[in-house]
């Protein structure tokens, strides 16, 4: 998609083919007037001054989706248009854990806005499907009138690159896992920074078992396809700065093992290497941003399959940290995986660390589809988080990451379990168990995207993967 600013205005353009959007408080939501060889679009705004920022980015999707729906390749937008609906947005500042609205955003904030949210609805995965005649909708130019600033210019470049990286994320998950196994996720990972200032490194299983590294070993010995522990290394910031390290679970299918998943869940299992997908493309967005920051990815990278080999309920796993890890239920692999992964980010000596899964489906239970749980024990950085999802469009809500919680993750055989073997709290006592493979030398947030895995009918995005958290996190990588 080409995303351009123009001096002409919106009936130059209109006059040209392109369709042009109004918005309105009074007519038919969604109807095209043709007048004079121009044809505009009418979106009706009950109430302007109740736009809030979410509202916001959703009107951004809504344009090119209209114009998908209506098969117009080009559309042109007034930028002011938006500006006034956005000095009535509300975002979000955060303190003393009381959310109070403040009012507006800058130009440059704005159009980084609708550039990435503009990309984001243009997305959808058409690897496999047939090319109908008349061709696939594809909308090539969204044209803003009434921008000519550089802070506008420079927002619509940063979105760009933002909205393309979370599309890459968005299609690597979506991709089937027949077709994304861990050799060509890391192969994969290689591409996705090729020709930037990044380090790419993949351990094999032998580079795995000196290491010890256990619990992934453990988990990926029931499939064919081998697993791998991929390292991307971007150090954009002063030598001596201490890196933010970035883990994202990469299980490229989860049948779940042995406890094998019932049909109903197993469907989209491709897309349970979601966090590694989003950590690895936040890491290109902070090296094509060149952002003066030390990044760390790491992604142990598994497929959970039943055979004769595969790891069993009642197994004690050593995992790298040396602590052991009781199986009692081998569709609990993301968070055994992750504890080697957390383990060694300690090697970086970092400032803070950031692990993201599709972890639990309690999580869902608990917030529905809407927001990510977030975990930490630093209050100041769940506000941030806060914060920082609000203005990013991913969002996040905090759950409880309490002491009390770290007794029901005891194991008998093995020094921590991997299941409870109960209904309640399950997102919860999944971070309590990865909490144990963290010291108190960084901060640590634990991030369960699995009520974000797929995007909702009502967010005027494609089916398949919703591409959180990447958004939220090259926006911490910014303000961090």
């Amino acid at each position: 998609m080409d995303i351009r600013i123009s001096r002409e205005n919106m009936a130059y353009w209109a006059k040209k083919g392109a369709l042009a959007f109004r918005f309105e408080t009074t007519g038919k939501d969604g109807v095209v007037i043709s007048q004079g060889g121009r044809h505009t679009c009418v979106l009706k705004i009950d109430e302007p001054e109740k736009v809030t920022r979410r509202k916001l980015i959703l009107l951004a999707r809504r344009v090119v989706q209209e114009a998908l729906a209506k098969k117009y390749t080009s559309i042109v937008l007034d930028f002011q248009d938006f500006k006034r609906l956005a000095g009535y947005t509300t975002n979000y500042a955060i303190a003393q854990n009381v959310v109070k609205p403040f009012s507006g955003v800058s130009d440059g904030e704005l159009a980084e806005l609708l550039a990435v949210n503009f990309l984001m609805a243009q997305f959808e995965f058409r690897d496999y499907l047939s090319e109908p005649k008349e061709g696939f909708s594809k909308l090539g130019t969204v044209v803003l009138t009434n921008a000519n600033n550089k802070e506008i210019q420079t927002g619509i470049k940063k979105g760009i690159i933002i909205g393309e990286e979370v599309n890459r994320s968005r299609h690597i998950a979506t991709m089937p896992g027949g077709e994304m196994t861990p050799e060509i996720l890391a192969q994969h990972a290689r591409e996705s920074v090729k020709g930037l200032p990044v380090k790419v490194s993949v351990l094999d299983e032998k580079a795995m078992e000196k290491l010890k590294m256990g619990g992934i070993l453990g988990v990926g010995k029931g499939s064919d396809a081998k697993p791998c522990f991929i390292i991307l290394e971007y150090f954009g910031g002063k030598k001596n700065e201490r890196p933010v390290v970035l883990v994202g679970k990469g299980v490229t299918f989860d049948t779940g093992g042995l406890n094998l998943k019932p049909t109903d869940s197993i469907l989209g299992m491709n897309m349970d290497m979601s966090g590694g997908a989003a950590v690895i493309h936040t890491l290109a967005a902070a090296a094509r941003l060149k952002l003066k920051k030390n990044v760390i990815a790491l992604i142990p990278a598994v497929e959970n399959m039943p055979s004769g080999s595969s790891y069993r309920p009642g197994d004690v796993l050593r995992s790298m940290s040396g602590k052991t890890i009781e199986v009692l239920n081998t569709d609990a692999e993301g968070r055994i995986i992750l504890a080697d992964a957390l383990h060694y980010a300690k090697r970086y000596k970092p400032s803070l660390v950031v692990d993201v899964a599709t972890l639990t489906g309690a999580a869902m239970v608990a917030l529905g589809e809407r927001a990510t749980a977030l975990f930490t024990a630093d209050e100041k950085l769940e506000l941030t988080f806060r914060h920082l999802g609000e203005e990013s469009g991913d969002y996040v809500w905090p759950l409880p990451l309490w002491e009390e919680y770290d007794a029901e993750i005891k194991g008998i055989f093995g020094d921590v379990a991997n299941d409870t073997k109960k209904r309640w709290g399950g997102a919860i006592t999944a971070a309590v168990f990865l909490k144990q493979f963290v010291d108190n030398s960084y901060p640590w947030v634990h991030l369960d995207i699995a009520p974000r895995m797929t995007t909702l009918p009502d967010e005027f995005l494609a089916k398949g993967s919703a591409g959180a958290p990447v958004r939220l996190l090259v926006r911490l990588l910014e303000k961090f």
